[in-house]
C-alpha cells in the first residue's frame, strides 16, 4: 500500500493552489479527469479562446496576483474595468439594477422607487426567512419583479423561497435609498468585481501557473477516488490504496461524504446545472460590454459575456449561459438554434455568421444554500475535520466563492498545516 503525507483529491484551482503553498513535498494529487483544472479549462478554436464558462479573476490579495503572474511569462494579462449592464425592454440599464433604476422608462422608475422607499421604511435590522423574503423586504416588490426575482430564477433554476437569505453573502449588491438617489446625479456602480484580470490565453493560464508549484510526478490524472476509510485513513481507487495522514478534498461535498460512507437526508445538498455555450462570429458585435444580465423569461439565457470586448477582438466571441435544474435533461445542439434565435430577438447577433462553437454542461453549477445544507456543511465539516478529512474550495464547502476566495483559503490551510510540526 501507498503511503502520503497529505492527499490531495482533485486538480482544480483548489487542490493544485493547496499543493502549490505545501512546504511539505510529501502529498499525491488525485485527479478524476483526463486533464488538471477542473472548470478553470480553456478551449482553442479557430482563432477564439473561451474557458468552459467566464472564469474571470478579482483580486484583492495582491501578493497572490503578483505570484501568479510571475509564474505566466509570456502571457498578455489585462486589468479590465467592468462594463456591465441589464436588458430591460428597450434599452440596457447599468448594473447593479437596483442602483440605475432611474435609467428606466419613467412609469417603471416611479413604481420602483415608490416600493423600495416603503419597504426600507423601518427595516432596519430586520429579519428574514429566506432570501426571495430578503430580496422582497429591502427592495420592494416592483425591483424584485423586474429584475431581481426572475433573472435570480432563471440562474438558480429554483424557488428563491429555498435558498437561505445569505445564500450570495457578500456578493449580492444591497444597496440604500439614499445610494439610489445619489447616483442619479454621480454615478458610482462599484462592486466586489468592478476590476477583472485577464490572460489572453483564458483561464487556463491561471492553471498553468498553479502546476509549475506543484511537485513534478505528484499530479496522477484520470484516478477517481471510489471509497475513503475515515478510520484508517486510507482511500482507494479503482487500481489503487493510498494510506494518508490528511486528506484534502475540493470534489463535491455530496460526492465526497458518499466516498467515506457518510449520508444525509435526500433534497439536503440541492443544485443548478448551467448550459454554456461558446460561440464565435464572423464579425463584431456590441462594443463596450463585458456582461449583459438577461431576465426575460422570454430568452433561454440569463447572462450573456462578450470576450472579444477584453482584447478588443475582431470577432464577436461570447458565452451564453442558461440554466436548468439539477434532474433536468440537456441538449446543447438541440438548443443552439433557439440560442441563436434569442440573440438576434435580444438585438446582440444582427448579420454575423457562427463561424465556431462549442458547448458544456456544468453540474453542479451554482449549489443551493439552504438552511438545511448550511447545518450539514459544519456538521459534516467537524465530522471528517476530526479524521484528517479537509473538504475545501466552491464545492467542498457547498458555498458561493470566488476562484481567488478558493487560493486563498487553499494557501491558509496548506500554511496551517506547516505550523503542525
Amino acid at each position: 500500500m501507498e503511503s502520503v503525507r497529505t492527499l490531495i483529491v482533485g486538480a482544480g484551482v483548489t487542490g493544485l493552489a493547496t499543493a502549490a503553498f505545501l512546504k511539505d513535498q510529501d502529498y499525491l494529487i488525485l485527479e478524476a479527469d483526463q486533464e488538471p483544472g477542473g472548470y478553470c479549462k480553456t478551449i482553442t478554436k479557430d482563432g477564439f479562446v473561451w474557458d468552459y464558462s467566464g472564469h474571470f479573476f478579482h483580486f484583492k490579495h495582491p501578493d497572490l496576483e503578483a505570484w501568479l503572474k510571475q509564474r505566466m511569462p509570456g502571457q498578455r494579462v489585462l486589468t479590465v474595468q467592468k462594463k456591465s449592464f441589464i436588458a430591460f425592454k428597450d434599452r440596457w440599464v447599468d448594473f447593479p439594477f437596483q442602483k440605475n433604476i432611474h435609467q428606466l422608462p419613467q412609469e417603471d422608475f416611479i413604481e420602483c422607487l415608490h416600493d423600495l422607499y416603503m419597504a426600507q421604511q423601518g427595516g432596519a435590522g430586520a429579519s428574514y426567512q429566506n432570501f426571495k423574503d430578503m430580496l422582497m423586504g429591502r427592495l420592494g416588490r416592483a425591483v424584485c419583479e423586474k429584475f431581481l426575482f426572475p433573472y435570480n430564477e432563471k440562474l438558480y433554476a429554483t424557488d428563491l423561497a429555498t435558498l437561505d437569505q445569505d445564500a450570495m453573502g457578500r456578493f449580492f449588491p444591497h444597496v440604500e435609498l439614499r445610494d439610489v438617489i445619489a447616483n442619479m446625479r454621480t454615478p458610482d456602480n462599484q462592486s466586489y468585481n468592478s476590476t477583472f484580470t485577464y490572460p489572453e490565453g483564458g483561464a487556463i493560464q491561471y492553471v498553468h501557473a498553479l502546476l509549475s508549484a506543484v511537485r513534478p510526478g505528484a499530479l496522477s490524472l484520470s484516478q477517481p477516488v471510489v471509497k475513503i476509510d475515515l478510520k484508517d485513513r486510507v482511500a482507494h481507487t479503482a487500481a489503487r490504496s493510498i494510506r494518508y495522514e490528511r486528506l484534502v478534498s475540493s470534489a463535491p461535498l455530496p460526492a465526497l461524504l458518499s466516498m467515506c460512507g457518510l449520508h444525509e437526508p435526500p433534497g439536503t445538498f440541492t443544485w443548478n446545472k448551467v448550459m454554456v455555450f461558446n460561440l464565435g462570429f464572423s464579425a463584431k458585435g456590441p462594443r463596450n460590454v463585458h456582461w449583459l444580465y438577461v431576465p426575460d423569461r422570454a430568452r433561454s439565457f440569463y447572462r450573456v459575456g462578450f470576450y472579444d470586448n477584453i482584447f478588443d477582438g475582431p470577432r464577436m466571441s461570447l458565452y451564453v449561459e442558461l440554466g436548468y435544474p439539477r434532474d433536468a435533461a440537456t441538449d446543447p445542439e438541440a438548443m443552439l438554434p433557439r440560442v441563436l434565435e434569442d440573440l438576434s430577438a435580444q438585438g446582440i447577433l444582427t448579420t454575423q455568421r457562427l463561424v465556431a462553437h462549442h458547448s458544456v454542461v456544468m453540474d453542479p453549477a451554482y449549489v443551493h444554500i439552504t438552511r438545511a445544507s448550511l447545518d450539514a456543511v459544519a456538521r459534516n465539516t467537524a465530522a471528517l475535520n476530526a479524521h484528517g478529512v479537509y473538504s475545501v474550495g466552491r464545492y467542498g464547502r457547498w458555498t458561493y466563492c470566488s476562484i481567488e476566495d478558493n487560493m486563498v483559503e487553499a494557501r491558509a490551510l496548506a500554511r496551517a498545516f506547516s505550523t503542525e510540526g
